[in-house]
């Protein structure tokens, strides 16, 4: 699928503000609000946007705990095992695979040290989990949730 500027503009205007609507899209972008449903519709259909969220603030849930987390796994464990795992616990809010001497790297949520001790010793005992390395969160200093250039 061809991608132009007016639709990365649109992906970007989406991504700062999924509740906005196609008129005030249209307005940035310079195309009636009927475009613009044409072109996210397009966008959609080709499954470049997947879907829309609400981005929800952890602290005001009370997760306020986070960690980076290194595994180290067992001969061939795939990344369809690792993500599979990574799915059954609900503290995890990422997981990838990555280069290095680590085999994933996955992030951790929870709401305290406790809660995270024992989110770390659940996904530890995994079975093709050999060792981990953790890395406490301080503090957040650039959070983006979308892609390429910012569109305003």
């Amino acid at each position: 699928m061809q991608i132009d500027a007016v639709d990365q503009r649109i992906i970007a205007l989406l991504v700062a503000d999924a509740r906005a609507s196609y008129a005030d899209i249209g307005t940035r972008v310079s195309l009636s609000a009927p475009a613009v449903k044409r072109r996210v519709d397009r966008l959609r259909s080709a499954g470049v946007i997947r879907g829309f969220t609400a981005v929800v603030d952890p602290a005001a849930v009370g997760w306020t705990t986070e960690a980076f987390v290194e595994l180290f796994c067992a001969g061939r464990t795939t990344p369809a095992q690792i993500g599979a795992a990574a799915r059954r616990h609900p503290e995890v809010v990422g997981a990838y695979t990555v280069s290095g001497e680590a085999d994933a790297l996955v992030h951790l949520r929870a709401a305290d040290i406790a809660h995270l001790e024992e989110a770390l010793e659940r996904l530890r005992a995994e079975s093709f989990v050999t060792s981990s390395r953790s890395t406490i969160v301080l503090s957040r200093l650039v959070e983006s949730p979308g892609v390429g250039p910012s569109g305003s």
